[in-house]
């Protein structure tokens, strides 16, 4: 089945764009995944993404897991709420000072919570860090992520919210099947 998506690149330019989030009420932590995992990290793409059409890295093997997650200023923020991993954010810094929010979400039992603002809160203050825990890094000049109309229904207005401004639209034609989920067969 062929399917019409629209995708938007959106970016901060200065650390004085975020727009932080209130934090949320209860035990939330984020917390840095320190220790390259492919199993966490597969486990946190399709738990997070498998509703929502994210299958790009589903064909990965572990050694192509590992040597992303072993390249210089690559992290993992995690979001645990009372203990249970409920969403994350994968930066990946470039050469230039730019620092990609590649992955960004929640597990589709935390959204609607008040999770996802404080998430990509925390997530963007530490791309704009990223250069302080990596030495010989370029500090960071630009923030930037991209979202499309796969995505969850709340995942533009939260960008927006955020501070990101909107700097590329591109429409195009793919070809889609049914939605993963967090397992082979598994419904939200």
């Amino acid at each position: 089945m062929s399917i019409t998506v629209t995708t938007w690149s959106l970016e901060q330019t200065a650390p004085t764009d975020l727009l932080p989030a209130p934090a949320p009420q209860g035990d939330v932590r984020i917390v840095r995944a320190e220790v390259p995992s492919p199993e966490f990290s597969r486990f946190l793409y399709s738990a997070v993404g498998g509703d929502i059409h994210w299958v790009d890295r589903l064909s990965l093997n572990y050694a192509q897991w590992q040597e992303h997650l072993t390249r210089p200023g690559v992290e993992t923020w995690v979001a645990y709420d009372r203990g249970t991993p409920a969403g994350y954010v994968e930066l990946d810094p470039q050469d230039d000072g730019a620092v990609e929010i590649v992955y960004f979400g929640l597990v589709p039992a935390f959204r609607g919570r008040g999770l996802g603002g404080h998430l990509l809160s925390y997530g963007t203050a530490r791309a704009w860090d990223l250069a302080e825990r990596w030495p010989g890094r370029t500090p960071t000049k630009r923030v930037w992520l991209h979202t499309c109309s796969l995505d969850g229904e709340h995942a533009m207005d939260n960008y927006l919210r955020r501070g990101f401004k909107l700097f590329h639209t591109e429409v195009s034609q793919e070809r889609r099947g049914e939605t993963p989920g967090p397992w082979p067969g598994a419904r939200p």
